[in-house]
């Protein structure tokens, strides 16, 4: 099957979306197939709601009906339905005379003097700049996990940028990915990291956007997410807390069921692939995940995101004291008291040992930054929240690793075995 017949497809499925007119419009005009573009392209305007893609649609609509214009007359003659026509060149009119308002619009407000009439006067506040728009997220902004960067690099990654030498080995891009570990050790945000790093288009996928209280749409929901994901691909979508729709079919009920086996045929089936396509996921609960889904072709790569290391917790500290009222923090020191913490169990203890200086200087009136001495007094109090855990992991890498999926938990396990 070609391109432009599955793009039809696609439009005969989502007939009232208009990205998906938009594309099959691309695909037509890469094809000199001029006339049917213009009117897909005009399709898609007519059902367009959002401004900055009805603009990209009209800008195409103007180019594909500037092609079609300069075809010979003999070639204009082939077509049998001369309304068609008409109406087509009706649409292209409009889409015309609505850009060009725009363009005079924006000049008008380009021509408009904004500059105030009142006299601002800085207070003492310090400046802040102004960030344009969302920035992506790299490793740069991922505190230390030195050794999951390199081994998600060298599996997620480098298969995005090297595609040349991956296909002479018959390596598929794509595939899936399932983050797992105790919570609070940034499986989410390593995951947006991955995607800024792969600069893919990222979709993250959220339970509520999938759960529907009317039967079956549940699952054409959970379909949709990955028809959109294989239109623009590449692309990776993430599903945080993936046992929810994930959960193993013995232990679920059977509405459950029709869920999850959506699921599995999305993942990999007769009709569906994920070549380009990279499903992430993240968990905290491994063993509840069904196994169809972590079986080779699905899930097939399962990363164990640990506790942060002593570099990593040095980091951590340094990033969510900054800004704050505070003398010089030794953060080496929490770093050698703060093992098995996670990066939730770190944020907790510096917003406790500020709540604690607040409450101190509310009472004596004496106004003082946070000092080191205020986070150990804290660390005295507080123990980890990946102990249990990882108390719970110990229990299933013992009876249930025939397969050795958790491999990665048992080398942990081994290595702080007299700690945990």
């Amino acid at each position: 099957m070609d391109k432009v017949k599955w793009l039809q497809q696609m439009v005969e499925q989502s007939p009232t979306d208009p990205q998906a007119h938009y594309w099959l419009g691309k695909e037509l005009a890469e094809n000199d197939r001029w006339l049917e573009a213009v009117q897909s392209y005009s399709t898609g305007i007519s059902l367009c709601t959002d401004d900055t893609l009805r603009m990209e649609i009209i800008i195409e609509l103007t180019k594909a009906s500037v092609q079609m214009q300069q075809t010979t007359s003999t070639e204009c003659h082939k077509v049998d339905d001369v309304d068609e026509m008409i109406e087509t060149e009706k649409a292209i009119a409009a889409s015309a005379e609505e850009l060009h308002e725009r363009e005079v619009a924006s000049e008008e407000i380009e021509s408009i003097d904004f500059t105030p009439r009142l006299k601002v006067i800085d207070g003492e506040a310090p400046k802040k700049a102004v960030k344009k728009g969302k920035e992506q997220i790299t490793f740069a902004d991922v505190a230390g996990l030195d050794d999951l960067k390199k081994t998600i690099n060298l599996r997620i990654i480098s298969p995005f940028y090297n595609k040349g030498l991956f296909a002479k080995f018959r390596k598929k891009v794509g595939g899936g990915v399932l983050l797992y570990g105790p919570p609070g050790c940034g499986k989410t945000f390593i995951a947006k990291a991955t995607a800024g790093e792969c600069k893919a288009n990222f979709y993250p996928v959220h339970i509520t956007d999938i759960l529907s209280s009317y039967t079956g749409e549940s699952e054409q929901n959970l379909k949709s997410f990955f028809d959109k994901a294989r239109f623009q691909r590449p692309s990776i979508m993430f599903f945080d807390e993936v046992d929810t729709i994930g959960y193993s079919r013995s232990h679920s009920s059977a509405n459950s069921r029709s869920l999850i086996n959506t699921f599995l045929t999305e993942m990999e089936g007769i009709d569906t692939s994920t070549d380009e396509v990279l499903v992430m996921a993240a968990t905290n609960t491994p063993w509840d995940v069904d196994n169809a889904l972590k079986r080779p072709g699905r899930f097939d790569r399962l990363i164990f995101v640990a506790p942060p290391d002593k570099k990593a917790r040095e980091q951590i500290f340094k990033l969510k004291l900054a800004g704050r009222y505070a003398e010089e923090i030794d953060v080496a020191m929490l770093a050698a008291q703060t093992e098995f913490f996670s990066g939730a169990d770190i944020e907790n203890v510096i917003e406790l040992a500020t709540e604690n200086v607040l409450a101190e200087i509310l009472i004596t009136g004496d106004e003082r930054p946070i000092m080191t001495e205020d986070l150990l007094h804290v660390l005295e109090e507080l123990k980890p929240s990946t102990l249990e855990w990882l108390r719970t992991a110990k229990n299933y890498v013992k009876y249930a690793n025939h397969a050795g999926l958790y491999n990665d938990i048992e080398k942990y396990l081994r290595l702080h075995a007299r700690s945990i």
